[in-house]
């Protein structure tokens, strides 16, 4: 495949790389300690149009395709996780809604997304009901011209900040298919009954708001089904999740970029027994397998975003990008704290952050594990 960037895309890179440079490094420290964020920052991010990229023209977006989100995404994280993450996120759950919503539901929802003046997020996630996505028990009972809400999610990402979220609800507890129980409802997040509470003490991306959502016979109405019936919500996860997976491979990779930088900078300073630490041949063959392995990894998850973009969602494909992008990240970060020392290991230094911040792409959007059993199952059905 030929991966050469058209000037629009090394443009959209540049620039997001340049806001990235700009915005983060100053406060990324102070969010990361805090375990806050300043959503002035993202408001600058939609009014430069690097926010919603994907979401069409007729919606208030520029009408991009996954690739140029990705390529956002991994220039975001090269610089910070965590604000790359708080900044990205406000539009998770978007191509679900413009591909499955309503028109009105688009028209209401998606161009506040694009212009700053809206955040979303999607709770799937329940205490019980990680990667086993079906056996969610949040319910959702139609009563008349509403549904009621009652139930709890885990790990909602904007769960204390969204003005709405999509919720993965159980609406059919009886029907025979479990991948046909589920369906998604729009909640406002100011509805009666709703609450979040914070989570905090995350290992990384500190930046980003992550929840525990309580619903206690939160209404909404009927009109905030997402999809024309009910039953469908597995299937609309699952296509949200192979969007999201080729965001998650960019931020894998933007975030081994990162490691590996830091890991030069710091070897080619830093001198032991005489002699820089990049004149050790130990050294010198980890920072060619990073380097590899970044460009094996950013090669994968180019060819799956360009898929989906040329209208071909391969679930295997996905996956494998998912996991080895994943394994990349974390792996990169381990060698360059190793290659730091002592001195990675604290605060200072900001292989430390990146340490914590990597291990996140293993397990949102799809554990490794999860991602090693789709790819076996495209080979062997």
């Amino acid at each position: 495949m030929n991966f050469e960037l058209s000037d629009e895309q090394k443009d959209i890179k540049n620039a997001a790389k340049e806001f990235a440079l700009g915005e983060f490094p100053d406060r990324a420290q102070e969010f990361d300690r805090g375990e806050e964020f300043d959503l002035t920052i993202w408001k600058k991010a939609c009014e430069l149009g690097f926010v919603g990229v994907n979401i069409s023209e007729a919606y208030g977006g520029p009408g991009l395709g996954q690739f140029e989100r990705c390529l956002i995404d991994e220039e975001f994280w090269a610089v910070d996780a965590g604000i790359g993450t708080a900044i990205l996120s406000t539009v998770f759950g978007s191509e679900l809604i413009e591909r499955f919503g309503s028109e009105e539901q688009k028209q209401r929802c998606l161009p506040p997304l694009v212009k700053g003046e809206a955040i979303m997020g999607t709770a799937i996630t329940e205490p019980d009901a990680g990667s086993d996505v079906s056996s969610a028990i949040t319910t959702a009972v139609r009563d008349g011209d509403e549904y009621v809400i009652n139930g709890s999610k885990m790990f909602t990402t904007n769960g204390t900040i969204a003005n709405f979220l999509l919720l993965f609800c159980l609406t059919d507890p009886d029907n025979p298919d479990r991948h046909q129980r589920h369906s998604i409802l729009m909640v406002e997040t100011d509805r009666p009954g709703f609450e979040a509470r914070k989570l905090r003490g995350k290992l990384g991306i500190r930046a980003s708001d992550t929840a525990e959502l309580s619903l206690d016979n939160v209404k909404v109405p009927v009109s905030n089904l997402i999809g024309e019936k009910e039953g469908e919500g597995f299937k609309q996860v699952m296509f949200q999740f192979n969007m999201s997976r080729t965001h998650v491979c960019a931020q894998a990779v933007g975030i081994a970029r990162a490691a590996l930088e830091e890991a030069v900078a710091h070897i080619k300073n830093r001198r032991q027994f005489g002699s820089p630490l990049s004149s050790f041949q130990i050294n010198q063959f980890k920072i060619a397998e990073m380097a590899t392995k970044i460009r094996a990894a950013r090669n994968l998850y180019y060819e799956a975003a360009i898929a989906i973009d040329n209208g071909t969602i391969d679930r295997g494909l996905i996956a494998m990008a998912k996991w080895f992008c994943g394994e990349v990240a974390v792996r990169c970060a381990d060698e360059a704290l190793q290659m730091h020392g002592g001195y990675g290991y604290i605060d200072e230094y900001k292989i430390q952050r990146i340490y914590r911040d990597a291990k996140i792409v293993e397990i949102y959007e799809g554990t490794k594990e999860i991602e090693k059993i789709i790819v076996a199952r495209s080979l062997l059905r």
